[in-house]
Order: C-alpha cells, then structure tokens, then sequence
C-alpha cells in the first residue's frame, strides 16, 4: 500500500486499487470499477490517517470496536451489486500487520524518490535552457562577428584602387570558404547552404552561378569589371567596351596615370591613338580622316594624301572642272548675282598655286592652306592639261601641265583651284572664290578681312546646302563636254551616301572654323543673311563695309 498527498487529498494504492481520503476523512477506493466509500466510524475524533486507512480498510480505529458481521453493499457504475465481506480487527494477525506497514514505508519512499527525480528533472531542464540561451548568443554574436567581417571586407574592396574604365570598374569578388547561415544565391535564387560562396555586387552567390555578362561564362578571376549593373570578365569587358583605334586596330593604350588617352575627329568622330599624330599615319587631304592601315589611298604629286572614297568624285584636270563652273554660274545667276565677264578657270598644282600667289599684289587674305585664288594681277600660270592616271603605288603620274598666260580685261584675271579634290569639295572652293570676283567686279572696295572672307563663305556654304539638299547636279554637269563622261558618275547623278556625308562635312567645317576672318566672318555674316536676307546685307556691306545688326 501506497499514502501519497494530491492537492489537499490523501491518496493510497494498495495492490492495484487507490485510495483517497478527503477532509471529512472518507476512505475512497477508485480503479474506474467497482467504486465504493469507506468511512471511518470514529471520524470525529481519528487524526492517524494511515491507521483509519488500515483500520477502515480491516475494522475500525477502537480495538475494542467490533464490526458486526454481514455485508456490505455497494454498486457497480452501470446498476451492478456487489458484496464485500466485513472482517473482524482480531482476525488480522502480526504479520499481516508487519507487512501492511512495511507497505506503507516503501509507499512514503518511493514517493520521496519521485520527489527527488521531478527535482532531478527541473534541474536539468533548467541547465538545458541555460545551454540554449547560450547557444543562441554565441550564434548571434558569431552572425554578427561574421557580418562585420563582410562589412570589412566589401568596404576594403571599394578602396582598392584600380585602372579607370571608359565605362566600367574593376571590382574584387570576396570568397569565403564556407556557408555559415540561410543565405539565398543571387543568381540562381536557392540557398547557397555549405560550401564555397562570393559575396559581391550586393548580393552571395554561389560561385558558378557568378557569369560574365558577356560570355555567359564563370567569373573566377581576382577581378572583375562592371558596365552598368552587369558583371565582365576583364578580357571580355575590354573586348566590349575598351576603344580600339579606328587606325592600327589596337586597343587604345592608357597613359602614365592609368587613362585611357585617345583623340577623336570631332566630325567623323574617328578614335586614334596620339602617337598617330606623329608617326607619319597618313591624313586625307579631303576628309582629314586617318586612314586605317590596311586601307588604300592615292598619293599625289605635291605629296598629298587622298583616300579612295574621296578620289572616286575627285576633279583632277581643267576640262573636268568646267561643267561644274557651270553649275556655281548658275548658282550666281539664280540669286540674282550674276557675273557678265568671263573670268578663266584653271585647275593647278599646289606649286602653281603658291607662286600666282606670291604674284598677286593687293594683299587679298587667303587660308593658311590656300586651295583656291582669285587673281587680279597678269601673271602666266601652269594649268593641268589631262587627267593623269594611277601608277604603282597608288601614285599619280603622267601629269601633263601647259601654261596659261593670263591677261588683265576686267578686276579679275582668273580663278585658280587647287587639283585632286571631290566635287562638293571644288565646288565650294569655287562658290567661295566667285564671290570675291563678283565683290570686286561690282565695286566693293577696301573690305575688312572679317566681311570679304565671311560673306564669302556664306555663299560657300549657301551653295553646299542647295547641293546637298538638291542630292544631283545640275543637267550641264550631265550634258557637258565628252571629257567629263569618264568621271565617276556621282559627279553626275546621284549622290552617294558617302558624298552627301561629305557634304555635310565641308559644312561643318566652315561653321565651326575657328579662325577670326574665316570662322568669325562667316558666323556673323550668316546670320545677318538669315535675319535680314542676301540682297539686303550686301546693300549694307557696300554702304558701310560692315554687317547689319
């Protein structure tokens, strides 16, 4: 038999049956079924629980009480009777008693036992959580451990200093050794878990998930380059976007101080490395554009340089020359400037040009590249007779040159041309130089520098927009003498696309000279042009000598 105490009642299992007693000290048997109340027949006076236990359970607590004998009737839970024979005190003998309290002893015991243990078990429940609360604020202090060393190191990386990109960086991915927490792959977007990772571009990754944008291959370098949010191998983002040089094909070397260096045509906007500029890289004498070096061109007699697409509509002897004075003529004469005398035109060499003037005596004011001269003086000038042809390497021979003497009948003896350049190139050099016969046939004297030279080059570049706009020549350019049929036939039809480019080019270069007479001049006298017309300016030039306000 067990007595143990519950929440103010005393229980006591005895075999497999328990026993409860309560305040009024009722003995309770309870195993589900059969239930049945013992109470003690001295309970207003018992306080020895155990004995009433005893003693209820084989006759009361008076040793000279008797329970008469008969039966005890209870009931079962579902209406059942049963019976229970009552026993008399003097019936037990000393060793039931013995062993009934011997139960009683290893009852108290092993309940004391039971105490000891759920102490036990408190105990080492609250070491366990003592350990956890530990383990916890080591694995925060070791996340935060490790993110300030990410922080360290992302920082030490945007530090390191690097060659400068155009357009791009190099940066350096951070490799750790091994995943320590739920970290999800930017690429891939899955939990990286244990293994090698990159920490990089804001992000973790695993590391073949970390592609060049270029290739699509892994980036394991020690760098990378970056243009835009996208990552580059160093090779392939050089590749993309580091400028090769439009003239040896070569990557654009940096300079002492890690930069990348390069000119750039401001028109045809061509990249060339500097060192081009001395090296002796041949420049179209046309166009100005350095020729590539597996590109062909044409060298002419004077030296100068002229690219193929140049020399495809090049004017190269006087006869060719005169279907296109005819077109500036007409052009004249359609703005009502028309020129009554004739005034000769003759294509020349660069030496012939330089000597005639040399002659001229009335100071007139030319480029620091005369390429076009109008004379007033007698002098005798050596005129291309024929168009000489392309010997080997590319160079011009059999130039074939007769004298030309010219005499005074006019303020104008003749206009000369430089030889070997394109059309649109020639024709404003000869729209330019017909303004400065017109100017002088009509009476416009001692002009500054400023307004000769400008206006001059208003018409030039009055006569390159009609004949870009135009996009063909005039029907004398395509009627004229036979010797212009073996021209190329854009200087007859068509403008081809590079032409018309080309076109566009010769304009900008008079609008963005840089020159006080050339570059000046023409600005102010355009838009005097525009604001107050052709006809009008002039008027006012010829009364003034300056530009209308």
């Amino acid at each position: 038999m067990i007595l143990h105490q519950i929440e103010g009642e005393w229980w006591v299992w005895l075999g497999i049956l328990p026993l409860s007693v309560n305040a009024s000290r009722a003995i309770k048997f309870s195993n589900c079924r059969p239930l049945f109340d013992l109470v003690c027949p001295d309970s207003s006076t018992c306080t020895d629980f155990s004995i009433c236990v005893r003693q209820n359970f084989i006759g009361p607590c008076s040793s000279s009480h008797k329970i008469s004998q008969g039966q005890y009737h209870g009931k079962y839970e579902d209406g059942g009777l049963w019976t229970e024979q009552s026993s008399h005190l003097d019936g037990l003998s000393d060793i039931e008693n013995e062993d009934l309290d011997r139960a009683i002893a290893i009852s108290l015991s092993e309940e004391e036992q039971k105490k000891a243990d759920v102490a036990d078990d408190a105990s080492h429940l609250e070491d366990d959580e003592q350990l956890a609360r530990a383990l916890q604020e080591n694995n925060g202090s070791h996340l935060e451990e490790e993110d300030e060393q990410l922080a360290r190191a992302l920082q030490e990386s945007l530090n390191t200093n690097s060659p400068p990109r155009e357009n791009g960086h190099l940066y350096e991915p951070i490799t750790f050794p091994f995943s320590t927490g739920f970290r999800i792959c930017a690429g891939c977007n899955t939990e990286i878990g244990h293994g090698r990772f990159l920490s990089c571009m804001g992000g973790v990754w695993h590391p073949e998930c970390f592609r060049c944008h270029a290739c699509n291959l892994p980036i394991s370098d020690y760098e990378f380059s970056m243009s835009g949010n996208y990552p580059y191998h160093k090779s392939c983002y050089k590749e993309n976007y580091h400028p090769k040089c439009d003239v040896c094909n070569q990557f654009i070397p940096t300079n002492e101080s890690g930069l990348i260096e390069y000119r750039q045509h401001p028109f045809w906007l061509q990249k060339y490395c500097p060192s081009h500029e001395v090296d002796r890289t041949p420049r179209c004498c046309s166009c100005e554009r350095m020729e590539p070096r597996d590109a062909r061109y044409v060298t002419l007699d004077d030296g100068r340089k002229l690219c193929l697409e140049c020399l495809d509509s090049a004017i190269m002897d006087t006869s060719e020359c005169q279907p296109l004075y005819l077109d500036i003529q007409e052009f004249y004469e359609g703005l009502n400037m028309k020129v009554e005398q004739q005034i000769p035109l003759l294509l020349v060499e660069r030496q012939a040009l330089n000597e005639a003037l040399e002659g001229e005596k009335n100071g007139h004011h030319h480029m620091p590249e005369t390429r076009g001269l109008c004379l007033s003086e007698e002098q005798t000038v050596s005129s291309i007779l024929r168009k000489p042809r392309i010997g080997a390497g590319n160079r011009i021979v059999e130039m074939f040159t007769e004298p030309y003497k010219l005499t005074r009948q006019c303020e104008v003896t003749a206009i000369l041309i430089l030889f070997g350049l394109p059309r649109l190139l020639t024709g404003s050099i000869l729209a330019h130089e017909m303004m400065h016969a017109w100017l002088r046939l009509k009476g416009y004297r001692s002009l500054s520098q400023e307004v000769e030279e400008g206006i001059c080059q208003v018409l030039a570049h009055m006569w390159l927009d009609s004949e870009i706009v135009s996009g063909s020549g005039s029907n004398v350019a395509s009627t004229s003498a036979s010797s212009s049929s073996s021209s190329s036939t854009s200087k007859k039809g068509m403008r081809s696309q590079f032409e018309r480019k080309l076109g566009d080019f010769f304009k900008h270069q008079i609008e963005s000279d840089t020159s006080s007479a050339y570059g000046d001049g023409f600005r102010a006298g355009n838009k005097a042009v525009l604001q107050y017309g052709l006809r009008p300016t002039l008027d006012h030039i010829k009364l003034t000598g300056s530009f209308p306000y």
